[in-house]
């Protein structure tokens, strides 16, 4: 990956509805050569979808709970099935396993407390919970979607 692939995967962050001719003025290239790595990053999987971003707000779902769980059980059947329902709630839009003190830590969007009150509901009764703990964000200071792109080799 070489200081063009960089600056193309800036411009997609950015904005990946940019037009082919604006991406590749941008960084430096014609359309051709531009397109052309463009379709190597997608096929190298650097690219792994184009997406639109959504306002929280407009869509009601201006509330973020960052909720941390932590299990007594730790074995391949209790994280399979806990895994498999948190992936079917919607309001779930973020899951990640965890080191440290929390097993399992969950960034939730909903649009007031009382629909994170039903999300909880569905949490716990997906799968026995030893902890389950919930911070609701006060203001979003900075948030992004876009990855660094400096250690990319």
């Amino acid at each position: 990956m070489d200081e063009f692939d960089r600056k193309i995967l800036l411009c997609l962050q950015e904005n990946a509805a940019e037009s082919l001719e604006a991406i590749a003025a941008r960084v430096g290239l014609s359309a051709s050569p531009c397109w052309r790595r463009i379709q190597k990053l997608e096929a190298q999987g650097v690219i792994q979808r184009r997406v639109a971003l959504l306002d929280p707000d407009r869509m009601r779902v201006g509330v973020t709970v960052f909720v941390s769980v932590r299990t007594n059980r730790h074995n391949a059947d209790w994280a399979e099935r806990f895994c498999a329902a948190v992936v079917t709630i919607p309001e779930v839009v973020e899951f990640y396993r965890m080191s440290g003190e929390t097993d399992y830590l969950l960034r939730i969007v909903v649009p007031d407390i009382a629909a994170y009150d039903r999300v909880y509901k569905r949490l716990i009764h997906s799968v026995e919970l030893y902890d389950v703990s919930s911070a609701f964000a006060m203001e979003r200071i900075k948030y992004t979607t876009a990855l660094p792109v400096t250690y990319a080799e």
